[in-house]
């Protein structure tokens, strides 16, 4: 049981050796901590003894708050309203084990609007747009009850072992191993591939969603909520390789290597990255030059080649690597499953503007001496492989622009009400108010086109969405990286000097702006996905019988 205190008691422990003080109605003993405080010690010294909430919340916010409290908190005071508990994580269990045939989804997992569908239950801080609507209250034909666990789960996850640390794990540019491990363990993993859940290679499950009932809907939460850390390079380092490299060997790869290296993946044991771009191949896809040349005896192939800015690269134990093996153009173009241990495979990391702890790597492949049976899709024909790819990379990057920017717009309305200028708060400035709708209105309009388009992929078919939604897909990626932007902008204006600072209060906005071009330029230029948007579905709609 918490032991409580009263304010009387709390004002005995002012002195420097012998230091308390309370915030939220909690005290904490902060006598050992003088000397670790980034502020000095003198300025927890002035609040010894006293309520010292209004200054903390001056200075910090939640996040720091979540990453001291178990450390540091010795009591209540007396008469504080006892908190309801925090939804806790659910734990794992390994269940029994799973048929070899993925479940087919439900049809009943996105119901059809009904005439009085109740909204699903408010959650979070309430603040108007800082979350999407349906945490709000707001009516949505796209969730239910298990898309709204599968959210608590993820969030008290994060608050608890993640985003107290986000700060340390960027300036380390790391983060610790155990963190994707959990998430292999946790069932994450295994349900961020665009794919029905793939319950035939791994034991693990998402404690809050029966896998038969997993959808797109799910693994946008998932990512939405992995985002909410405001960490490009935390979110990449734990899915950004995986989930764009493990897809196209889920989809198209040999039944023998899938059986062999997905379940170490899916795991959290084993690290798998795509490789596609090379120094002078990145969005022209179809004229990389790394070669892949078949032995006379037709049982390998032979790699040589370099690729570039390729993302968690250098931990990883698997590459999937985009070759030439034939002709030139798209029609030469194979996808190999490459292993680390093969001799002749070497990685060095780059540094990189943004997204520090996401292992961006540059790879040689020196005779790289490959099976036959590692090759992903049919040979010449891994461009329709990449392509396919391409949608499900350029949804991932929407989802987290998109909540990257409502992350910035969060930020700043919590900022703008605390920070005062001129004799008033910033959100009573006319102007702030301003920025802040320009903000909440792109974000809204990005969110909502990108349920539109996660619904789409949803009901179609994997050939029908490639076809089909290859320009909404890349119009979306731009429009989300461009509202990222212009929140991170707009945020780090509102910030001002905080938001140029590394850590404090301005952490999340400094890093975010720092990440912007980490998200505009890989997958795909804003300039190209915006020309390929209307080119690719001028084309979709002629076929389609387009009278123009």
């Amino acid at each position: 049981m918490t032991k409580t205190f009263s304010l009387d008691e709390v004002a005995k422990h002012k002195g420097k050796d012998d230091l308390w003080i309370v915030v939220e109605g909690d005290v904490y003993d902060l006598t050992k901590f003088q000397t670790e405080h980034p502020g000095g010690q003198k300025i927890l010294q002035r609040v010894g003894g006293k309520d010292a909430t209004a200054q903390f919340w001056k200075y910090h916010n939640q996040g720091i708050l979540n990453k001291y409290k178990s450390k540091l908190m010795i009591g209540s005071l007396e008469g504080k309203a006892v908190e309801k508990p925090a939804i806790a994580a659910a734990t794992v269990e390994t269940p029994k084990a799973a048929p070899a045939v993925v479940a087919p989804e439900k049809a009943s997992a996105v119901k059809a609007p009904e005439e009085k569908r109740e909204a699903l239950e408010p959650f979070g801080e309430l603040i108007p747009f800082g979350d999407p609507s349906w945490y709000q209250g707001y009516h949505s034909p796209y969730y239910n009850e298990t898309h709204a666990a599968l959210r608590n789960e993820i969030r008290a996850w994060m608050e608890e072992k993640v985003e107290p640390y986000l700060n340390e794990w960027d300036e380390a540019r790391r983060v610790p191993e155990e963190i994707y491990q959990e998430m292999g363990k946790r069932g994450y993993l295994a349900g961020l591939l665009g794919v029905h859940y793939p319950v035939q290679y791994t034991n693990y499950r998402v404690a809050s969603v029966p896998p038969e009932e997993w959808d797109l809907f799910h693994e946008f939460i998932l990512t939405d909520e992995l985002s909410r850390s405001g960490s490009g390079g935390f979110v990449w380092n734990v899915i950004g390789g995986y989930g764009i490299g493990l897809p196209p060997l889920i989809k198209f790869g040999n039944e023998a290597v899938r059986k062999r290296v997905v379940p170490g993946i899916i795991n959290g044991e084993r690290r798998i990255c795509l490789a596609i771009t090379e120094p002078d191949a990145g969005s022209d896809v179809a004229n990389l030059t790394t070669t892949a040349e078949k032995t006379p005896d037709g049982k390998h192939f032979i790699v040589n080649g370099e690729k570039k800015w390729i993302t968690n690269g250098i931990w990883c134990d698997y590459f999937t690597v985009a070759v030439r093996t034939g002709k030139p153009g798209m029609g030469g173009v194979s996808v190999l499953v490459i292993e680390r241990t093969m001799p002749g495979v070497s990685t060095r990391k780059m540094d990189c503007q943004g997204v520090w702890a996401s292992g961006t790597t540059y790879i040689t492949f020196e005779d790289v001496k490959v099976p036959v049976e590692n090759l992903i899709g049919k040979e010449n024909q891994g461009f329709k492989v990449i392509m396919t790819n391409f949608n499900h990379e350029r949804l991932g990057i929407a989802i987290q622009s998109t909540r990257f920017a409502r992350v910035c717009y969060d930020e700043s309305m919590k900022y703008a009400h605390k920070r005062k200028t001129f004799g008033k708060r910033l959100i009573d400035h006319p102007v702030i108010r301003m920025k802040l709708a320009h903000m909440a209105r792109q974000i809204e309009a990005t969110h909502n086109l990108l349920e539109n388009m996660i619904y789409q992929c949803k009901c179609m078919g994997g050939t029908e969405a490639m076809l089909k939604l290859g320009g909404p897909i890349a119009s979306l990626k731009a429009q989300s990286t461009i509202t990222f932007e212009f929140c991170a902008r707009e945020a780090a204006q509102i910030f001002g000097g905080l938001g140029y600072t590394r850590g404090g209060q301005g952490a999340k906005v400094e890093r975010l702006y720092r990440d912007v071009r980490g998200y505009a330029i890989p997958g795909g230029s804003e300039e190209i996905m915006l020309d390929l948007s209307v080119r690719q579905s001028l084309k979709v709609h002629q076929a389609l019988g387009m009278k123009l």
